[in-house]
């Protein structure tokens, strides 16, 4: 890999290989997509990234020209794509089913679109070579389908999406029907794959974690819109509200008052609680509602109260997720607040220093918490 960073998006000279322009779909009454612009770059890895229903496979279905905006444009390259069918575009769909036919092999499975392009016998046989050494299926040319694991299938089907060397994949949950061992195994080949081809990849996914892996960007959906769309680590560590930040990974949200004091906020949160301090640049005014969030990673739990932490809270632990390398503290505060801090299990379980109805100090640093508007 180059030392460059690759952030087309940050670049006002590149031009974006797809662009939404006030996009949006309608179904009867009911708006999938509501008025979306959204630029996205040649070689990124995009992620669509929303629970069921939020709009993000219909996004996909009209890049690959199944269905058809009502209001607002789609380009790509540049070209207005209104009129323009799925088989006339430089795009490729792989589908969750995998969708291989099972009387083919492998091979024959891969050179379908090829055939049907009416490409030569021998740049057929060059092309399919190339993508079984791409997708490490050499051995595998010869069987047929049913004869191969699941993981196997899932790179057929890849092999196959980019054997008519499409500029754009689409990639309906691609990893869904893996278990989670060899979904996280294959998620690493298939950036391995995207980088070393160049093409641009669009995942719709429900799973974050695949999502916070794969992506160059993410774009967090809902109800239609997009939300925030930033680099997985911006999305975890700089989410633009509430639902962003519970939406990715494990998060705690307190909701308070807060009042402008030096470098950020103190927030009151609850009668008798101390208050929390938050540097921030996030700017309320003097005060307002707010809502702190602040990953249980960053959250450090001790039996005393630690002489010099900003912010320390008191609890008694209700329940303890053991994870194995991590142990998550479900801490309740008097007014009911719950608070989740994590610890690192470095030693054996039955030398855990904390245990269920212990009293514990919950403390964090100013820099810990993103504000949020509440």
């Amino acid at each position: 890999m180059s030392d460059t960073v690759f952030t087309p998006w940050d670049d006002p000279g590149q031009e974006p290989l797809i662009q939404f322009k006030n996009v949006t779909k309608r179904f009867g009454d009911f708006t999938a997509i509501d008025n979306l612009t959204q630029d996205i770059y040649a070689k990124e890895f995009f992620a669509l990234l929303g629970p069921s229903g939020c709009g993000k496979t219909t996004m996909m279905r009209m890049l690959g020209g199944f269905e058809t905006p009502t209001e607002g444009q789609i380009l790509i390259a540049g070209q207005d794509m209104s009129n323009v069918p799925p088989n006339k575009r430089a795009v490729n769909m792989m589908f969750q089913s995998y969708a291989l036919f099972p009387h083919l092999s492998i091979f024959e499975n891969i050179a379908f679109g090829l055939k049907r392009e009416g490409k030569s016998k021998p740049e057929i046989e060059e092309r399919v070579s190339e993508m079984l050494r791409l997708t490490r299926l050499e051995k595998f040319a010869r069987r047929k389908p049913h004869q191969i694991s699941g993981g196997q299938r899932q790179r057929v089907a890849l092999a196959r999406s980019l054997a008519k060397a499409p500029k754009l994949l689409l990639l309906d949950e691609p990893l869904g029907a893996l278990d989670k061992k060899l979904r996280q195994d294959t998620q690493f080949e298939l950036m391995d794959i995207q980088e070393k081809t160049g093409t641009t990849f669009v995942i719709v996914t429900h799973d974050q974690e695949e999502a916070m892996t794969v992506a160059s960007r993410v774009a967090v959906m809902d109800e239609g819109r997009i939300v925030q769309v930033a680099t997985p680590a911006d999305i975890y560590e700089k989410p633009n509200s509430v639902y962003v930040a519970d939406f990715i990974g494990d998060v705690n949200i307190i909701e308070g008052h807060a009042t402008r004091a030096g470098d950020g906020y103190d927030i009151t949160f609850a009668l008798g609680a101390p208050k929390l301090h938050a540097k921030t640049s996030t700017d309320l005014g003097p005060e307002g509602k707010c809502a702190l969030a602040i990953r249980p990673e960053k959250v450090s739990i001790s039996a005393k109260k630690p002489a010099k932490a900003v912010n320390a809270v008191e609890g008694e632990i209700i329940d303890i997720a053991y994870l194995g390398n991590i142990s998550t503290y479900h801490v309740q505060l008097a007014g009911g607040q719950m608070v989740k801090g994590q610890a690192a299990n470095t030693q054996r379980l039955e030398r855990r220093q904390f245990t269920w109805e212990d009293r514990v100090w919950l403390s964090w640093t100013d820099t810990a918490a993103v504000v949020l508007e509440g």
